[in-house]
């Protein structure tokens, strides 16, 4: 087997690549049309740990989220009813800015912060619920349970 002969590209096909790759990135960098939206869906996720909010549009798209951990809670006090509430008042401060005006609300959970959340976007008269649906999962009889054990 003798010597492999490595192509290199000339200078012309250089400039023609790099010509391409700039005329990619520009097309990324403009800026994308946004759409006004009038509804969506607040998803609240309350465990005993966090609370956990999500805004997203009629499609499912995500706009805005928050946790009472991303908000500056640590340990125990971010599955409080008072972390919670501010969690819930961060959302609603970026939805009066850009975001939906009326909420269809999914609760899932049975952490102590969910009541705390429903209170705080009830006592808002920013946006308009249009309806609360709680989504937690129900257990039914659960799984096989194991056999016996044979000794």
């Amino acid at each position: 087997m003798g010597k492999k002969r490595v192509v290199k590209p000339t200078e012309e096909e250089l400039l023609k690549e790099r010509e391409e790759i700039r005329r990619r990135v520009e097309e990324k960098k403009e800026p994308s049309k946004k759409v006004k939206i009038t509804r969506g869906n607040l998803y609240i996720r309350a465990t005993y740990n966090n609370t956990a909010i999500t805004v997203t549009d009629q499609g499912g798209n995500v706009i805005n989220w928050a946790s009472a951990g991303s908000i500056g809670f640590k340990g125990t006090k971010k599955g409080t009813p008072f972390a919670a509430s501010r969690v819930a008042g961060f959302i609603l401060d970026k939805l009066e800015k850009s975001g939906p005006k009326e909420l269809s609300i999914f609760v899932k959970g049975i952490g102590p912060g969910r009541n705390a959340v429903l209170k705080t976007i009830a006592n808002n008269f920013a946006v308009q619920v249009l309806s609360v649906k709680d989504i937690t999962p129900i257990p039914h009889n659960g799984p096989r349970p194991p056999k016996p054990r044979r000794v």
